[in-house]
């Protein structure tokens, strides 16, 4: 079986060409940015740079609401290739086909992605009650999946 699921942000806009002939067909190709759980031998590096290519209408829907810094969720699969350059030197792809990708965060959460993707200083941060569960500040419960 040959599934990935991944969630990051794009670290630039997507790159959208159309194929030639009678039914043109969009292909996105970008970069997630995919934080890494822990940090492995001191390396300073703390993300994956997963290139994703999606067609078709993923691929029209990149072009039109995906941009840099936008966080999303892909599902895809895994593919390898290989191609010689001009200089005759042999060289390895890997990057994932984009079968599904959606939202991982509102637009009110996202702001203008300069918060990192923490909560918005304007909105104070849950306090915990005492048995252990965190009050929900008021102003953000029209934010809830569930009312």
């Amino acid at each position: 079986m040959n599934k990935v699921i991944l969630m990051g942000r794009l670290t630039r806009d997507p790159e959208v060409r159309y194929s030639q002939g009678e039914n043109a067909t969009a292909v996105a190709r970008y970069t997630l940015a995919v934080d890494r759980r822990f940090n492995r031998n001191n390396d300073d590096q703390t993300a994956d740079f997963i290139n994703c290519v999606a067609f078709g209408r993923s691929g029209e829907f990149a072009e039109k609401y995906l941009h840099k810094g936008t966080k999303i969720a892909v599902t895809g699969r895994i593919q390898t290739g290989s191609y010689t350059n001009k200089d005759g030197v042999r060289v390895y792809t890997t990057e994932v086909i984009v079968e599904d990708q959606e939202f991982a965060e509102s637009k009110n959460s996202a702001g203008n992605n300069n918060d990192g993707g923490f909560a918005p200083a304007n909105r104070p941060a849950p306090a915990a009650a005492g048995d252990g569960f965190m009050n929900i500040p008021d102003g953000i419960d029209e934010e809830l999946p569930f009312n």
